[in-house]
């Protein structure tokens, strides 16, 4: 379907609208504009800190004992090898 095609077609559903929808589309049109006009995200070295930002900072923690084997005994209800081992 070529452009004009389209947006024939987007003039002729809008026309076909309650009054109170339009201002819906509107906002969903200007919401894809600025979708396009915005740069993408780069997750680029040195893009993400971990010294300004507190989340990356905790990210990992429940990765080491005694924490890894505390979240699967939450989670799962099993005891991990760390707690089996002490025990």
């Amino acid at each position: 379907m070529t452009n004009s095609a389209v947006k024939e077609q987007l003039i002729n559903e809008i026309e076909r609208l309650p009054q109170n929808d339009l201002r819906e589309v509107l906002d969903f049109v200007r919401y894809v504009r600025s979708k396009r006009d915005q740069p993408e995200p780069s997750l680029g070295e040195g893009k993400l800190d971990p010294r300004k930002d507190p989340v990356l900072k905790l990210m990992g923690t429940a990765d080491v004992e005694p924490f890894a084997d505390a979240i699967d005994e939450e989670l799962y209800g099993r005891v991990g090898l760390y707690h089996r081992l002490r025990a």
